[in-house]
């Protein structure tokens, strides 16, 4: 079983968090950032991740020691589940439309962390900046060890522009982490 629980404690964040890559999609989330919740909420349902989030942040100075820390820590336990990589699929991507809005996502699970964030999102939705999606990816990708590439192909609403986001990021990497197989997938023979 891929299954992983971390403790994180900051000046600025406590999280506990426990990830299942093999789950059901099933999530407990309470980040005290309402639309952050959501998101995560259905990273863990289209992804197919059992995922609990309790997160105590400054969330009175804004959400961004909050939205970064939790993606920290998510890298961290990709880490941590993923293993060796062993048998991973490693390479997928996903394109996910949400009404009027269209992401594309591509994964390579291979051990070098790099984000490209291709997305005009400013603004709010709820007690959401926006602009912290691209943080939050950053540390997950950073911490995670893997290469991601987000393209926003079309959008007007934000709330579907980050909602497809989310969605596709979910879906690839769940993709990527896909055992379909017994060796690494790298012609090196480890993933680092």
């Amino acid at each position: 079983m891929r299954f992983a629980e971390l403790n994180r404690t900051t000046n600025e964040t406590k999280i506990d968090m426990s990830l299942n890559l093999d789950g059901n999609g099933r999530a407990e989330i309470d980040t005290g950032i309402g639309f952050f919740n959501h998101m995560l909420e259905l990273f863990a349902h289209h992804g197919k991740f059992d995922l609990t989030v309790k997160c105590k942040g400054d969330i009175d100075v804004d959400g961004h020691h909050t939205v970064e820390d939790i993606g920290i820590v998510i890298g961290k336990l990709l880490v941590k589940t993923a293993n060796d990589k062993k048998g991973i699929a490693r390479y997928a991507c996903s394109y996910v439309p949400m009404d009027e809005s269209l992401c594309r996502t591509v994964v390579d699970f291979g051990g070098r962390p790099f984000l490209s964030f291709n997305a005009e999102i400013c603004g709010t939705c709820g007690d959401f900046d926006a602009s912290l999606t691209e943080e939050f990816l950053r540390a997950v990708v950073s911490y995670g060890m893997f290469t991601m590439h987000v393209d926003l192909i079309r959008g007007k609403n934000l709330h579907h522009k980050i909602e497809a986001i989310f969605k596709s990021f979910a879906k690839a990497l769940s993709s990527s982490l896909t055992v379909m197989g017994g060796t690494i997938p790298s012609s090196k023979g480890v993933i680092e």
